[in-house]
């Protein structure tokens, strides 16, 4: 043998331990170990695709971005406060909750608010290509030449209008919803 005589107690040792394991697994722990290591060697396989492992490094990479950014942080608190609050609920609450969400859904669930958000995100990405063409603005005084064209004035009216509009609705709310919803009626 090659082995040393001063190292054959460390070899005869872990040769007993080996034995002493494999007479103490039983057939379901020996088919649990097979099994565990078949799901380890899949998962190994499955990091040699090349999508997965650009996946894996993309998520490795976020979450580098994230602690160094503190978000990280702020991810675990937002999780740990809906823990809280799921804790904290009660059945009453739930089931609250569930019909002001089924309120929620049937009175925005109509034709004309489905059109109105398809038409909103078709006019964000229509505004956003727009803003990347080469009709757009790209500086300072491209943006005052703009200012002067009367479609312009009309959406900044319309802006402002609508911004004045909800303000005198906030300020008669006064945190009283039946009172104003009752002077709709």
């Amino acid at each position: 043998m090659d082995t040393p005589l001063k190292d054959m107690p460390e070899a005869m040792e872990m040769a007993n331990l080996g034995l002493a394991a494999s007479q103490a697994l039983n057939d379901g722990m020996v088919e649990r170990l097979v099994t565990t290591g078949a799901h380890g060697l899949e998962l190994l396989d499955r990091l040699n695709d090349d999508d997965t492992r650009a996946a894996v490094h993309r998520l490795v990479d976020g979450l580098t971005v994230m602690h160094q950014t503190g978000s990280l942080d702020a991810v675990f608190e937002l999780a740990e406060t809906v823990q809280a609050a799921r804790s904290a609920m009660t059945d009453q609450m739930v089931e609250r909750l569930y019909g002001f969400m089924e309120t929620m859904v049937n009175s925005l669930a109509t034709q004309n608010v489905a059109q109105f958000a398809q038409d909103a995100e078709i006019s964000l990405y229509e505004a956003a290509d727009w803003c990347n063409g080469t009709e757009a603005p790209k500086g300072m005084w491209g943006v005052f030449r703009s200012l002067s064209k009367p479609e312009t004035i009309q959406t900044l009216n319309l802006m402002v209008a609508f911004g004045n509009c909800l303000r005198e609705r906030t300020r008669s709310f006064d945190g009283h919803l039946k009172a104003d919803m009752d002077d709709d009626n």
